[in-house]
């Protein structure tokens, strides 16, 4: 079982910046390829950014690209999202996930836990 809570969302100008942090319960956070994805109101959940085990691979999403940086501290059982160059586009609830496997994927279905999720608004 891995418990996953998010922090760091909030409300912000365009052009701004935000610093998402989402800590990991348990021994194990090493394991798990991290993700973060992000849901808008009547939008589904939509892949944002993912990381491997170790860190040294990343994949985001065609939209953050050169914006957002996903990181992950194993010393510290978490996972980062350094959101810069936000636009009202990008206002959503985020969500942090893990997942068991090897290698990262972009589709939610295939995570296997989920945080809570922390509202980020991105006022025009």
């Amino acid at each position: 079982q891995v418990q996953l809570v998010e922090s760091g969302g909030g409300l912000v100008q365009a052009g701004g910046s935000l610093r998402l942090s989402c800590a990991a319960s348990g021994r194990t956070f090493s394991s798990y390829v991290m993700g973060w994805f992000r849901q808008a109101p009547g939008q589904e959940r939509e892949f944002v950014a993912a990381i491997n085990r170790s860190g040294g691979n990343t994949r985001n999403a065609d939209s953050v690209k050169g914006r957002f940086t996903i990181s992950r501290d194993n010393a510290k059982n978490t996972v980062y999202l350094q959101m810069n160059s936000l636009k009202p586009e990008d206002t959503a609830v985020y969500y942090c996930a893990a997942d068991a496997r090897f290698l990262i994927t972009t589709r939610p279905g295939e995570y296997d836990y989920w945080g809570q999720g922390t509202q980020v608004t991105v006022s025009s």
